[in-house]
């Protein structure tokens, strides 16, 4: 599982959508990868706005008291959590993920 904190005003949020979603269709039907996002300190119709333009195919939760993102210790978003099939964390990535950054973090939780 991937948990993503973000925002619709994060310009590196919008530039690692895309990958996340490129990922998600490629490994999610063999190696049953998950990613969930969290809403980081935005309003929700920018956010809807956001998911529309680019299409995510992942839910998307709204914290709209920072309950999750000081449970997780976001800095500030892009921030992303991959987390193994045990549950135990395995990788923070703090910034944009980009294609190496994904794929040496994800090696850590693949099954």
């Amino acid at each position: 599982m991937i948990v993503n904190f973000w925002a619709s005003w994060c310009t590196p949020c919008r530039e690692e959508f895309p990958l996340f979603e490129a990922r998600l269709a490629a490994l999610g039907p063999s190696d049953g990868l998950r990613i969930v996002g969290v809403l980081y300190k935005d309003e929700a119709p920018l956010a809807q706005q956001f998911l529309d333009d680019l299409g995510a195919a992942w839910p998307t939760l709204d914290d709209p008291d920072g309950t999750l993102a000081a449970a997780y210790r976001v800095v500030a978003p892009p921030q992303t959590y991959f987390i193994d099939p045990d549950g135990v964390l395995r990788a923070i990535q703090i910034g944009q993920v980009q294609e190496a950054d994904f794929d040496a973090q994800y090696a850590k939780i693949a099954p």
